[in-house]
């Protein structure tokens, strides 16, 4: 059975189905469950003869911390849903502008052996303009991933 599940959530309503699934299946097999939001930066437009350019975010100290804050209310709700359940959490967070690769990142560092995640299910051009993370983290991945829809 699995050691360590990563849980990666944004804390929608979907996130919190494979939040919950996630919770069963390490109370069932003794898993630490933990887990993960990637707070991705907001990139400021910079407008140059009358086109809008994302341009990188500086990263100040204020905008770090309202990051953080962001990512640790996600975190406590999650972690509120699974309290119930009985089973030993972690939490954790990263910024980053590709959320899979600090997905995958945390999983690795966390020495998970299953990531469990949501998807909607975008499937055709709507998937490839939305970018699923959850695409680019079954394609990236060494470590299984179990998909909730």
């Amino acid at each position: 059975m699995y050691q360590s599940i990563l849980v990666p959530t944004d804390g929608s309503e979907l996130a919190n189905k494979a939040v919950k699934e996630a919770a069963m299946l390490a109370k069932s097999g003794g898993a630490t469950l933990v887990l993960f939001h990637a707070v991705r930066p907001q990139f400021q437009p910079v407008y140059a003869e009358g086109v809008a350019v994302p341009y990188p975010p500086s990263h100040s100290e204020e905008t770090r911390k309202q990051m953080e804050s962001q990512a640790k209310r996600v975190l406590a709700e999650a972690a509120r849903q699974v309290n119930s359940n009985g089973c030993t959490v972690e939490q954790d967070y990263a910024i980053s502008s590709r959320p899979f690769e600090a997905i995958i990142e945390a999983a690795k560092e966390h020495k998970c052996d299953l990531i469990a995640m949501a998807s909607h299910g975008y499937g055709g051009f709507t998937g490839l303009i939305l970018g699923s993370e959850t695409q680019k983290v079954l394609a990236n991945s060494k470590i299984p991933v179990l998909v909730v829809r």
